[in-house]
């Protein structure tokens, strides 16, 4: 996959240049379809530049998921930056760069898939048969998955299945959420239904069934989580045993359809291990080509490079830490702390020592992996991996679905002694989502974590009141209330058809 996206890449740049600029202005309107879809490589080319459009979505949620939580404090010294406002629960968010970037992106990549299922419904006879199964169950995968994104960030946004013109999408309002959760589903299901169960040679790296039922399983649990009274993911919708259907499913597993735990918790995120069996969706990168990752400077200080030998020149903004609170969560013993957590850095130039104590994610810095900048790392970002699946599946259990507590401990604790760290002898809901904070902390699930456990309002207000002490005081907005659990409609949205789209409440 990874050698698809760095010969392709440039193609469909080329071969979608005619409704690029259309695409910038998704949801609000959208441009025609090109002449292309004339041929078999032409659909290949297409279904690669539906995947590209994946690119940045781990930098988005560095933002919207891992500084927004509880992980870390992220107010800079200037107190003028785009993120800032995201960790302060600012009501002002609609004017916000990252969260208008989060909207109109997912839609210029449900536009790119909707185009893609058009074309395969108007001129797929070209393409053989398995194969145009095989792209329709990517594309509804992709789609899916950004609603999923929208839905979870924005609450109700505009149901849009088709590549529509822009007099067209001016029409179509903010629809409830059950109604974007109706085409996820369905789209899932298409996606289970026609993706296999694996790939070899260069398709390595593409969704298979397995990603489908995980992310599926997820969709299930988030429905299921409270609603807050916001219009927002959770509906009380109890499908625990939905979800716990298909992640049983994913753990009987057998043959090439079988994922497995790592031996150790390094061993999952080895640049030289790539597309290992726990990792059940990623999102591929190529270093020292067109597509490398930048997820990994968000977080990382220049200081830090310098640390550790690279020469990148300076470009990194500031330092994001890692909260006290998520640092003093590890054990003493516990190998991720290590792994995921970089104590500070400190360096030499000249007669001067550089040095800075305060804590960040380095999770995904290995010299191993780097390319020409800081915004171009070879390693890939797992989306999903098996651990998931097993402590979703824990989760399951807790809420009385498909076993005991003590059938969830003896899915949680494997993966506690895999870190260093003795067993535990009883597991609560809010012990679970602490241990999935220690194993997936820096993989910017922690925000959804706490709005699907339904522990997003109280662990907030009381992290905030320990965390939010540095001068200038309290500048995370208190107390965090439901309405501020959603990210607001982006002002630009709302401005290019007046009326269209209402606002969430509190912004």
């Amino acid at each position: 996959m990874k050698r698809i996206f760095l010969f392709l890449s440039l193609a469909c740049a080329v071969a979608l240049s005619g409704c690029e600029k259309d695409l910038d202005q998704l949801p609000i309107s959208n441009g025609s379809v090109p002449d292309f879809y004339k041929s078999a490589t032409d659909f290949d080319q297409a279904m690669t530049s539906v995947y590209s459009q994946l690119r940045g979505y781990p930098d988005r949620e560095v933002y919207l998921s891992e500084v927004r939580s509880d992980n870390i404090y992220a107010s800079s010294a200037v107190g003028g930056r785009d993120w800032d406002p995201i960790n302060n629960f600012s009501t002002l968010l609609n004017i916000n760069a990252i969260v208008a970037d989060a909207w109109a992106t997912d839609y210029a990549t449900i536009y790119r898939a909707n185009v893609m299922l058009d074309q395969l419904a108007a001129n797929g006879s070209v393409v053989p048969a398995a194969l145009r199964t095989r792209y329709e169950g990517e594309a509804k995968f992709i789609r899916a998955f950004m609603y999923f994104d929208l839905v979870r960030k924005f609450g109700r946004v505009p149901v849009i299945e088709h590549a529509l013109l822009p007099r067209e999408v001016a029409q179509i309002p903010r629809a409830d959420v059950a109604k974007v959760y109706e085409l996820i589903i369905k789209d899932l299901g298409t996606a289970i239904t026609n993706l296999p169960v694996s790939y070899t040679g260069a398709n390595v790296g593409r969704v298979t069934v397995g990603a489908a039922k995980g992310i599926l399983a997820l969709v299930y649990l988030t429905r299921s989580g409270p609603d807050y009274g916001i219009k927002g993911p959770g509906m009380n919708s109890n499908e625990f045993d939905k979800a716990n259907a298909l992640l049983s499913e994913i753990i009987a597993a057998t043959g090439t359809a079988r994922y497995a735990t790592q031996a150790t918790y390094a061993g999952i995120f080895s640049p030289t291990a790539e597309n290992n069996s726990e990792v059940i969706f990623d999102i591929q990168y190529f270093a020292n080509g067109t597509v490398g990752g930048s997820f990994q400077n968000i977080v990382v200080p220049d200081g830090y490079y310098t640390q550790i030998g690279l020469s990148f020149s300076a470009g990194s903004v500031e330092i994001k830490p890692c909260s006290n609170d998520l640092v003093n969560t590890y054990a003493t013993a516990d190998v991720r702390k290590a792994f995921n957590i970089q104590p500070g850095f400190s360096y030499v130039t000249g007669a001067t020592t550089i040095s800075d104590t305060r804590p960040f994610f380095k999770k995904y810095v290995n010299v191993a992996a780097k390319g020409a900048s800081r915004t171009d790392w070879g390693l890939n970002y797992i989306v999903l991996r098996y651990t998931d699946i097993l402590m979703m599946k824990a989760e399951c259990q807790m809420r009385g679905v498909g076993g005991s507590v003590a059938d969830a401990l003896l899915l949680v604790n494997p993966i506690r002694v895999r870190a260093g760290v003795p067993p535990l002898t009883t597991l609560t809901l809010e012990t679970l989502m602490e241990e999935r904070r220690r194993e997936f902390a820096g993989e910017n699930l922690r925000w959804n974590d706490l709005m699907r456990s339904g522990l997003a309002l109280t662990v907030m207000n009381a992290w905030a009141a320990r965390e939010d002490l540095a001068p200038p005081f309290n500048k995370i907005t208190r107390p965090i209330t439901a309405n501020l659990l959603l990210y607001p409609v982006p002002q630009a949205e709302l401005a290019a058809v007046p009326g269209l789209y209402d606002q969430n409440p509190g912004y």
